[in-house]
C-alpha cells in the first residue's frame, strides 16, 4: 500500500498527463491511417523520450500503444480498411453498421469496449504483476537463462508463414546482438576496427531502420490517398446506445476482457489472435448469431474489448521477467533500458515506486483515451483522408532526426540506412522483422545468463535441470515448441490441400 500511494504521488504531475495525451493523439492518428502502424509510431517517437524521465516516457509510449489499438477500428468501421491487423475482426460488423447509417454508433461501441478492455487489463497488471515479480525474485542465473530461452521460443510463434525463415531471422537478430564488447571478457567482437561499434548497435537505431524506414520503402510504390466520405457518414446517426444494447454487450465484453488478458500474458500471441478468438466466442454465446457479419454490436464489443485487454497483460511478462510479448512491447523494453530500468525480477525491488506509478498511469491512459475519443471522433474520422504524399516525407524526416538525436552522430544515420536496406530485402524475401527484433532484444540477456550459469557449474549443463523451477521451464519450453511446430505443420498441409 505504501508503494501504491508513493507511486500515485509520483505519477500525479501535470507533465504525466500532458505526455499521456500527446501519445494518445499520435497513437490514434497512426492507428487510424491505413498503412501506418503502432510499431512505426512508437519507433518514430522513441528518441524523444531520451530527455524525459521514466514515468513521462512510459505515459507517452503507453498512450500510443493503447490508443493505436482503438485507432485501427476507425478506418475499419468507416471505410472497410483496417488500420491495424487486429481491427479486421472489428471490420466484420463495424462496416456493415456504417452502411446501415449507424457509423457513429459503431465507433461509440468500439471506444467504450476499448476503454473497458484497457482498464480491465490495467487493473490485472496492477494487482498481478507484483505477485509474479515476487516469484521471479527467487530465480537464479540458470532459471533466468531458461526464462530468456522461453522468450526466444516466441520467435517460432511470430515467424510468419515459414518457420525456417522465422528461425533464420531470429538467428540474425541474435548475431547482431553479439557485436561490440564481450559482456564477460571485454574483448571486441565483429567491430571491424571501427571505434563507433565498440558499444554495439543502439536498439533505437536498429528499430528506426528495421521498422520505420523500411516500412516507408515498402510502401513507396503504393502512395495513395485514402478516400472515404466519413463526414457525411457520421452525420447519419446520434451514436447513442440503449439499455438493452448495453445489456447485450456486457457479457461478451467481460468474457472477451478475460480472453484478452490471458492471450496477452502468453508471449508470442497478440491482439489479432485475441480479437478473433473473442469474436468467435461471442458468436457462439450469442442469441443473435444471424447478426454477426451483418452489423452485430456484440461482435464489435467483443473484438475491441479483447484487443485492448491485451495491452496491460503484455506488460506483465515484460516488467517481471524481461520477456516482451509482442513487437510494440519489445520496443518498450528498449525504453526501459534507456531510462536505466533493467526489466526482470529486481525491477520491482529497485524501482518499486516507479513501477506502481507506471501501472497506475495505465488506468488513466485508458480514461483519457475515452475522453479524447468522445470529443474528437469527428477529427479522427477526417484523419483517414490525409494523403500519404504528405505523411511519407514527414515520417522520413522524423526517422533521420530521431537516429541523429541518439548520439548526435552521422554514423548512426548510416547504420539506420543499412538496417532499412536489410529489412527491405528480407521483407521482399518473406522474412518477418519481429523475430529479428526479438533476437536483438533478448540476445545479450540470454548470452550473459547462459555463460554465467556455465561458469558457476564449471561447464556442466546439468545446472539447467537442477531445480524444480528449471525443470518446469524446460517442460514449458518443450510444450510451447511442440504446439507451435504442430500448428505450423497443420497450416502447411492445409495450404497444400488448398492449392491442390
Amino acid at each position: 500500500m505504501d508503494l501504491f500511494l508513493q507511486g500515485f504521488q509520483q505519477f500525479f504531475h501535470l507533465s504525466s498527463f500532458i505526455y499521456m495525451n500527446i501519445g494518445l493523439l499520435l497513437g490514434v492518428i497512426f492507428g487510424a491511417i491505413p498503412g501506418l502502424t503502432v510499431i512505426l509510431c512508437i519507433v518514430l517517437f522513441l528518441p524523444f523520450t531520451y530527455t524525459l524521465g521514466p514515468i513521462d516516457s512510459f505515459m507517452f509510449l503507453l498512450g500510443m500503444y493503447c490508443s493505436g489499438s482503438y485507432g485501427g477500428s476507425i478506418s475499419a468501421i468507416l471505410i472497410k480498411t483496417p488500420g491495424t491487423p487486429h481491427a479486421v475482426a472489428t471490420m466484420l460488423d463495424g462496416y456493415p453498421l456504417t452502411l446501415k447509417g449507424q457509423g457513429k454508433k459503431a465507433l461509440n461501441i468500439a471506444l467504450q469496449a476499448s476503454t473497458f478492455g484497457g482498464i480491465f487489463s490495467a487493473l490485472v497488471l496492477l494487482f498481478f504483476a507484483p505477485q509474479v515479480a515476487k516469484f521471479a525474485q527467487k530465480l537464479g542465473t540458470p532459471e533466468y537463462f531458461l526464462v530468456c530461452a522461453f522468450g526466444l521460443t516466441i520467435i517460432a510463434g511470430v515467424s510468419g508463414k515459414s518457420l525456417i525463415k522465422g528461425i533464420m531471422a531470429g538467428a540474425l537478430g541474435l548475431f547482431i546482438s553479439t557485436m561490440g564488447l564481450d559482456p564477460m571478457t571485454g574483448t571486441t567482437r565483429f567491430i571491424f576496427n571501427n571505434i563507433n561499434l565498440y558499444s554495439g548497435f543502439d536498439i533505437v537505431i536498429c528499430l528506426i531502420g528495421l521498422f520505420a524506414l523500411s516500412e516507408i520503402l515498402n510502401k513507396g510504390k503504393k502512395i495513395e490517398s485514402v478516400v472515404g466520405d466519413s463526414k457525411s457518414i457520421l452525420k447519419q446517426d446520434s451514436g447513442k446506445l440503449s439499455k438493452e444494447e448495453y445489456k447485450r454487450m456486457s457479457l461478451p465484453a467481460l468474457v472477451s476482457a478475460v480472453i484478452g488478458v490471458i492471450v496477452g500474458i502468453i508471449p508470442g500471441t497478440g491482439a489479432a489472435e485475441a480479437a478473433f478468438f473473442s469474436y468467435d466466442r461471442a458468436k457462439k454465446m450469442s442469441k443473435h448469431k444471424e447478426e454477426f457479419g451483418h452489423g452485430s454490436i456484440e461482435g464489435i464489443a467483443a473484438a475491441e474489448t479483447a484487443n485492448n485487454a491485451v495491452t496491460g497483460a503484455t506488460l506483465i511478462p515484460l516488467l517481471t521477467l524481461g520477456i516482451p510479448g509482442d513487437g510494440s512491447v519489445a520496443i518498450m523494453l528498449g525504453a526501459l533500458m534507456i531510462n536505466g530500468l533493467t526489466p526482470g525480477p529486481k525491477l520491482f525491488v529497485d524501482h518499486g515506486v516507479t513501477m506502481y506509478a507506471i501501472m497506475i498511469g495505465l488506468i488513466f491512459v485508458n480514461i483519457f483515451m475515452f475522453l479524447q475519443g468522445k470529443f474528437l471522433t469527428g477529427l479522427f474520422a477526417k484523419i483517414i483522408k490525409v494523403p500519404s504524399v504528405i505523411l511519407t516525407p514527414l515520417i522520413v524526416i522524423f526517422c533521420f532526426a530521431g537516429a541523429f538525436s541518439v548520439k548526435n552522430s552521422m554514423f548512426d544515420i548510416g547504420i539506420t540506412l543499412v538496417f532499412a536496406a536489410l529489412a527491405y530485402i528480407l521483407t521482399k524475401l518473406d522474412f518477418s522483422m519481429i523475430p529479428v527484433l526479438l533476437g536483438l532484444v533478448l540476445g545479450r540477456m540470454t548470452e550473459e545468463n547462459f555463460r554465467r550459469s556455465l561458469i558457476i557449474s564449471d561447464g556442466s549443463w546439468s545446472v539447467f535441470a537442477q531445480s524444480p523451477v528449471s525443470i518446469a521451464f524446460l517442460i514449458i519450453i518443450a510444450l510451447t515448441l511442440f504446439v507451435i511446430i504442430r500448428s505450423k505443420i497443420i497450416e502447411a498441409r492445409a495450404g497444400e490441400q488448398h492449392h491442390v
